[in-house]
This record gives structure tokens, sequence and C-alpha cells, in this order.
């Protein structure tokens, strides 16, 4: 790929998970992966619709060749990068890194959503963990200091992850983001590179006894 920025993603990129944790890989999506895309989103519409995010200003849908040229424009500048999450060959979610800011703050926002067949088997939590390995301790990654969650506070699911991962709490944004047509208030997470020198993904699955943060499932 051709590096137009510095801080350009190195892409395609492909993120497997340990071999002591559930087999799921994250990868960076292709045009390819339209119609199954399409099959989960349609397939699992109600359980994701309550927390659907859109611009307001946008009212003109964008198509998915377009939303992947997005993808691939916003890996070379480095200020966004989508994986869909893979299990046993099929797509089964979605993760991403953005709003990436280098220089001093060096931080991101990470977001995600799971297929309702393959919650609760810790798909989620491992996927966070693994980009945020990747986003701040990968010497091949960006190098962030801090990564970011924000979840809707009646979204209990959410909450869930950023507890298992070890999150720290930081309080509540204001209106924060635009979800299912309403501005809504959001619980704001961190994870910061020194939370887990050894790792976010060993930390959640745990080496030795008592060293687990909590239960994958």
């Amino acid at each position: 790929m051709r590096r137009d920025d510095p801080n350009a993603f190195h892409t395609p990129l492909t993120l497997l998970a340990p071999a002591d944790a559930p087999a799921i890989r994250l990868r960076t999506m292709t045009a390819a992966d339209e119609d199954e895309w399409d099959q989960v989103r349609i397939r699992n519409a109600a359980w994701l619709e309550p927390w659907d995010s859109n611009d307001p200003e946008r009212h003109r849908s964008v198509t998915f060749p377009q939303w992947i040229h997005m993808q691939r424009r916003d890996e070379r500048s480095g200020s966004a990068i989508v994986f869909v999450i893979e299990y046993d060959g099929r797509i089964v979610g979605q993760i991403s890194l953005g709003a990436v800011m280098f220089g001093a703050m060096r931080s991101g926002i990470i977001g995600y959503w799971i297929d309702q067949d393959y919650a609760g088997r810790g798909f989620t939590p491992l996927a966070v963990t693994m980009l945020a390995d990747w986003a701040m301790l990968d010497p091949d990654g960006p190098r962030l200091h801090r990564v970011e969650i924000d979840l809707v506070p009646q979204n209990e699911r959410s909450r869930r992850v950023v507890q298992k991962i070890g999150a720290k709490y930081e309080g509540i944004r204001r209106k924060y983001m635009y979800i299912n047509g309403h501005w809504r208030d959001h619980e704001s997470y961190s994870l910061l590179a020194e939370d887990a020198p050894d790792g976010f993904t060993r930390r959640l699955i745990g080496d030795t006894p008592g060293e687990r943060v909590s239960s994958l499932s």
C-alpha cells in the first residue's frame, strides 16, 4: 500500500487471538465482504438498532464500495481502521479504532458490535484487547497511549465488556453521540498503555492464577 502519511496504518492487516483464547481473528475489510456483512447486519437489525450511530447531517446513505474506499483513505491518513471479527471463517462482528490523534495526545476511540448468535462467548472483550494491544503495544501499530470506549448507559452488554477488560470509568459525556435518532449521553471508559505492559489480552485471559481480570464468558 502507498503510504501517503507517516502515520499511515500498514494494511491489509490480520490480528490473531492467542492459542489459549477463543479462535477469533480480526482483519481489515474488503469489497468482497459486502454480501456476508450485509447478511449479518440484516439478521441482527433489531439487536443492533438501539445502539446504532449515524450522522444527523448526512441524509444520503453511503454504499458499501464507498465505505470501503473511505476505509482505505482513513488507513492511509492513520485516522481510523475497521476490522471484521471472524470466527470459524464467518463474520461475527465488527470492531474499529477511530478518531485517532497523534502528537501529544496519541489516542483513539474503540467501537464494536457482535452478532447476537455469538454474544456471551467472550469474543467482544477479546477483540477489544487484541485491538488495544496492537494500537498501544505493538511496535508495528500506531503506538497510542490511550484508547477510549464510550457507551450508552442503558447498554448493559457493552458495560460488561469494559468491566471484563478492566477499563477505567471516567464519567459521563453529555449528548456525546447521535444514536438511533437522538443525541445520547455516554459513559466514558479508558485503557492506558501502562495499565497492562505485558498486554491487555494476556491480562484478560490470564497466565497465572489470580491474574485474570474477569471471566471471558
